[in-house]
């Protein structure tokens, strides 16, 4: 196993998923489609794909934490675009803090301050 490589967000509507991931995370797609969007955060890959119907419940049993410096901020952030808190923000031990939001498509989005993790 090489590591985490693509985290996907399944999407009501593309565009507006574009336009609100471009403005959370601070970056324009780098590939930009009718079937999907692909932006580079940091070296890996989050994908937008259009979602034709959306399920009663989206699954909440697999959640992916995108790194950050500052975990307060990004998280009052990503509330001021729109998302809703899933958990708040809390310190697990060792100086790692987690929280995570749910995106206007109820898609989970993770996020994570951890001082010890380097990527290799």
């Amino acid at each position: 196993m090489l590591g985490l490589r693509t985290v996907i967000y399944k999407v009501g509507d593309l565009k507006k998923a574009k336009d609100w991931y471009a403005a959370a995370f601070d970056t324009a797609p780098y590939f930009d489609e009718d079937f999907y969007v692909g932006f580079d955060i940091g070296g890996y890959e989050l994908g937008l794909q259009p979602e034709e119907e959306s399920p009663d419940n989206k699954a909440e049993s697999v959640l992916a934490y995108w790194g950050t410096n500052n975990l307060q901020l990004i998280f009052d952030r990503l509330l001021a675009l729109g998302a809703t808190e899933h958990e708040s923000p809390t310190d697990v031990g060792s100086g790692i803090q987690v929280a995570s939001l749910k995106d206007p498509w109820d898609n989970i989005i993770g996020i994570i301050y951890n001082p010890h993790f380097k990527v290799k």
